[in-house]
């Protein structure tokens, strides 16, 4: 999709690619798989605005203790091209010193803001820094960042739904589906 416009009435919702039920049972799925790999509570790193509702769902599907702190990351400037560059918007307070530590994420393109992300927490110290993404976008192998956890790979669409956006738009519909230009 080349159009940069930020008008959210220049696109429409195409196909659903993902419904509320198949993302509902991946995100148990997710959950305790999760939850079978930590041996100490983490600190769940929520990457906002975009994985705050895939976060707050596989969270209650996770059955060991744990703690949570936010991150606000930009790389999309109401676009739906990736800017190349990431810049960190609010960074999370909790120290992270020895601590097992689970990002989440709601989309990985070009694994860009999950490295930096990686890199930028690596430098705190923590025991582990482990990955969590919804989706991942049918990318060449050799370019995937390091994730640990997935929901759905897909293709080259641009999605929308279940909180991910276009220009703050759409981030309440309850399945993911394409956006297409009108």
């Amino acid at each position: 999709m080349s159009n940069s416009s930020s008008d959210p009435q220049s696109f429409r919702l195409g196909e659903v690619l993902l419904s509320e039920n198949q993302i509902s049972e991946r995100v148990r799925e997710l959950g305790e798989k999760i939850s079978s790999d930590f041996d100490e509570p983490p600190l769940v790193v929520v990457v906002l605005r975009g994985s705050a509702i895939f976060a707050a769902d596989l969270v209650r599907q996770m059955s060991i203790d744990l703690e949570m702190d936010f991150l606000a990351v930009s790389s999309y400037e109401n676009s739906t091209k990736s800017s190349g560059s990431v810049k960190i918007i609010k960074d999370i307070d909790t120290d992270i010193n020895g601590r097992s530590v689970l990002i989440i994420e709601d989309i990985i393109d070009s694994g860009l803001t999950l490295n930096f992300l990686v890199n930028h927490l690596a430098t705190r110290y923590p025991a582990e820094i482990k990955t969590c993404s919804l989706l991942l976008r049918n990318i060449n192998p050799d370019d995937e960042p390091p994730l640990d956890y997935y929901g759905f790979k897909i293709g080259d669409e641009f999605v929308v739904g279940y909180g991910l956006d276009y220009a703050q738009s759409y981030r309440n519909l309850p399945y993911i589906a394409a956006l297409e230009e009108c």
